[in-house]
C-alpha cells in the first residue's frame, strides 16, 4: 500500500501560480498512476489531471490543459501539479490519489484507492 501527503497549497492572487506536491511512500511499485482532484465548497470532487507512474504519460481535463502541468519525480516519489494563470474558480481543496494497476482508467475518482488529506488552494480576485 502507498500513502500520499499533499503540500504546497496556499493563497494567491488571480493570475498567479502555485505548485502543490504529492509525496508518496510505501510500495510504489504497484502504482499505475497518480491523479490530482479538487473539491470546492458545495461541489462534487472533480478530476484535474493524472500521470502514469511508469513512463510519465500525462492526462488533463480540458479546463486544465494549457494552464496546469502534472509531473512526477520517481527518485523522490513525488508528483507535482504546476498551476499557472490561476482563477478564483480554481479555489478548492486539492487532493492527490493513487490508482493501482488493474483498477481502471485515470479519470474516475472511484478507481483510486489511496487519498491524501488535501491541500487548500485559494485564489483571490
Amino acid at each position: 500500500q502507498v500513502q500520499v501527503v499533499e503540500s504546497g497549497g496556499g493563497l494567491v492572487q488571480a493570475g498567479g501560480s502555485l505548485r502543490p506536491s504529492c509525496a508518496a511512500s510505501g510500495r510504489t511499485s504497484t502504482t499505475y498512476a497518480v491523479g490530482w482532484f479538487r473539491q470546492a465548497p458545495a461541489k462534487a470532487r472533480e478530476y484535474v489531471a493524472a500521470v502514469l507512474w511508469k513512463d510519465g504519460t500525462t492526462f488533463y481535463t480540458d479546463p486544465a490543459k494549457g494552464r496546469f502541468t502534472i509531473s512526477r519525480d520517481t527518485a523522490k516519489s513525488t508528483v507535482y501539479l504546476e498551476m499557472n494563470s490561476l482563477k478564483p474558480d480554481d479555489t478548492a481543496l486539492y487532493y492527490c490519489a493513487v490508482l493501482y494497476r488493474g483498477r481502471g482508467i485515470v479519470n474516475f475518482a472511484r478507481n483510486y484507492d489511496t487519498w491524501g488529506q488535501g491541500t487548500q488552494v485559494t485564489v483571490s480576485s
